[in-house]
C-alpha cells in the first residue's frame, strides 16, 4: 500500500479519518495487522518440523512484522503524548525566523537524502503560541518531509500573508514507499505532526496530486498590541 500515511495526512481535516475514526482509532486499527502476521507466522512455525531454512524465513518475517509493530506503538504513544500536552507559555515569536532556523539544522538531512530546499522566505511572520513546542513541530514536519521526498528533487517552501494569518505552504514529490509497509516512520511522523499542530491552533491543509503533495499550515498573526503584551523585544528576532 503506498503513501497510505500521506494519504490519510491529506484526509485527516477536522480531527477524524474517514469512516468516523480518530488518529489514535485509525493507528490501533493498523496494529491488528502486523500483529495477525506475526501470530500466523508462530503458529506455522510450531505446527510440525520444517526444514532449518524454512526456520529462518520464519525468524526474519518474524523480525520484520516486530518492527513494524515497534514503529506502530511508538506513534501511538507519540500521539497520546501530543494529545495529553498542557499548552505551554503564549510568547510572540517571528515564525519565518523560526523556520530560518530549522532549516539550517536540517540542510545536512537534505544533503544527505539528495534533495534541494527551496525557500523564498522574505516576508515577517509574527505569531502567538508556544514556541518551543511549534519548533519541535516544525522540525518534526519538514525532516518527514525531506525522508519522503524524492532523490534529485526539490521541497518547495513558501510563506506569506494571508487576512490576519500566517501562512507557511510546503511541497515536495514523494518517493515510492515499500510495498510491504503502510506506514513508514516518515508517514508516521507527517501524520503526527499534523495532529501536533492542530493541537497547537494551527489550520492544516494537505492535497496530494499526481504531481505531488503540497500541505499548508495557518496561524493567527499577532498584532503590534498583542506582540507587546505577550513578549519582550528579545521574542521577536
Amino acid at each position: 500500500m503506498k503513501g497510505t500515511g500521506a494519504q490519510l495526512a491529506a484526509e485527516f481535516a477536522d480531527g477524524t479519518l474517514p469512516g468516523g475514526r480518530s488518529p489514535l482509532a485509525h493507528l490501533l486499527h493498523a496494529l491488528n495487522q502486523p500483529l495477525t502476521g506475526l501470530q500466523c507466522s508462530l503458529e506455522l512455525a510450531v505446527a510440525g518440523p520444517r526444514p532449518a531454512q524454512q526456520y529462518m524465513r520464519t525468524l526474519r518475517e518474524g523480525l520484520e512484522l516486530t518492527g513494524r509493530i515497534r514503529i506502530l506503538v511508538e506513534a501511538i504513544r507519540e500521539l497520546t503524548d501530543i494529545q495529553q500536552m498542557e499548552p505551554g507559555e503564549v510568547v510572540a515569536f517571528l515564525l519565518d525566523d523560526l523556520l530560518r532556523q530549522t532549516i539550517d539544522d536540517l540542510l545536512p538531512v537534505a544533503e544527505a537524502r539528495g534533495v534541494r530546499l527551496s525557500i523564498p522566505i522574505d516576508v515577517a511572520l509574527p505569531v502567538l503560541g508556544d514556541r518551543h513546542r511549534i519548533s519541535s513541530l516544525m522540525f518534526r514536519l519538514l525532516e518527514s518531509v525531506l525522508s519522503l521526498a524524492q532523490e534529485g528533487t526539490d521541497v518547495r517552501l513558501a510563506t506569506t500573508r494571508e487576512a490576519d494569518r500566517a501562512v507557511l505552504s510546503i511541497s515536495w514529490r514523494e518517493a515510492q514507499q515499500p510495498e510491504h509497509s503502510p506506514f513508514s516512520r516518515p508517514e508516521l511522523g507527517l501524520l503526527l505532526a499534523q495532529v501536533g499542530w492542530k493541537q497547537a491552533g494551527a489550520d492544516w491543509t494537505h492535497i496530494q496530486t499526481e504531481n505531488g503533495q503540497t500541505c499548508t499550515i495557518r496561524l493567527p498573526l499577532a498584532s503590534p498590541s498583542t506582540q507587546s503584551n505577550h513578549a519582550p523585544s528579545e521574542a521577536l528576532r
